[in-house]
């Protein structure tokens, strides 16, 4: 153990908004207790202000922050750990950084539940035809045109594919597996007996968008999964289905996807989309079978809050020499957006 200084020894390069969100009272006061038996202090920042840091030995991360390039690096001779508060490294992680040995963690964990709530909030409303109905009631001044709305349908009993079986694709399965919704899982790194035991049928990514009254998309964003839901495969969805992503837009061709909106044959709910904020004349923005939010998914105050945990349990293992559950390395770069 160093001599007790000032010095900040963990940063938290969040801002004051967003810190609160994430960290409770107990949690920051974890954090403030690392930095003492680490011999300094610890500190909140917007930026990361690098000459004023360099006995830091843990940053913390949020969105928004830089590359950890040589010149940042050069700057934190001691950093030994950085704990983001998120899910993807990708906008600040370089090999400068792993090269270097620093450790990487992240509290991704933590959105899993929140982004499969709405993921199953999303899959309800396109069933019962929620957005048909709420924006033909906004937009005129009768009642509805039940031919026009579609079929509504209950969960019970219902095909649902679930594309990926990711954390968040595991806790959307969880959830619709209760309601009595019958999973189709699409993920090529699992066999049948794995998918069975997540209460799932594995089958093929064609069989799936032709049986499934609802898409939902949980894959990773890897090279391979690029419009993974293009023209073709939206041709095999049913008439009358639904898309939900609240994964990345990178994977469903959003102008094919638009296409089928426009024709009235699909139905989607999607949270995420290929420009954020997306245009003032954006379709998305009149389309009547859609229901669109802007990448929130996974805002929740639980969510924050079990993310900030996620972190300050992280920080805790690593001074205290116990593996840390979350980590990332180089090699996993490549499957985050």
């Amino acid at each position: 153990m160093s001599a007790q200084t000032d010095a900040p020894t963990v940063v938290a390069v969040v801002s004051e908004e967003l810190f609160a969100e994430f960290f409770s009272t107990a949690d920051a006061e974890r954090l403030h207790d690392v930095a003492t038996r680490l011999g300094g202090a610890f500190v909140r920042v917007d930026r990361l202000m690098q000459a004023e840091f360099g006995e830091a030995r843990i940053v913390i991360t949020s969105w928004g922050v830089g590359p950890f390039d040589a010149a940042v690096l050069a700057s934190l001779p001691k950093l030994e750990l950085i704990a983001h508060t998120g899910a993807t490294i990708k906008p600040f992680a370089t090999d400068e950084l792993f090269d270097r040995g620093v450790v990487v963690t992240q509290a991704g964990a933590g959105m899993a539940r929140p982004v499969a709530e709405v993921s199953l909030t999303f899959t309800l409303a396109l069933l019962h035809r929620v957005p048909e109905m709420h924006n033909a009631l906004r937009a005129g001044d009768g009642w509805y045109d039940a031919d026009a709305v579609g079929v509504q349908r209950e969960i019970l009993g219902t095909p649902v594919a679930v594309i990926g079986a990711s954390r968040t694709g595991r806790a959307y399965l969880e959830l619709i597996r209760v309601l009595g919704a019958e999973p189709l899982l699409v993920d090529p790194t699992i066999d049948a007996a794995a998918a069975a035991a997540l209460g799932a049928e594995l089958v093929p990514l064609d069989e799936a968008m032709k049986r499934a009254q609802i898409v939902a998309v949980h894959a990773p964003t890897l090279p391979e999964t690029h419009h993974l839901i293009g023209r073709r495969e939206l041709a095999l969805m049913r008439d009358g289905a639904g898309l939900v992503n609240t994964a990345r837009s990178w994977l469903v061709d959003e102008v094919a996807l638009i296409d089928e909106l426009r024709r009235g044959r699909l139905s989607a709910a999607i949270d995420v989309f290929d420009e954020e904020p997306f245009a003032v004349d954006s379709p998305f923005r009149t389309l009547p079978g859609v229901l669109i939010t802007p990448h929130r998914a996974a805002g929740t105050s639980q969510g924050r809050l079990r993310q900030g945990r996620i972190v300050a349990d992280e920080v805790e293992a690593f001074v205290e020499g116990r593996a840390l559950a979350h980590t990332v390395d180089r090699d996993q770069l490549s499957s985050m957006a």
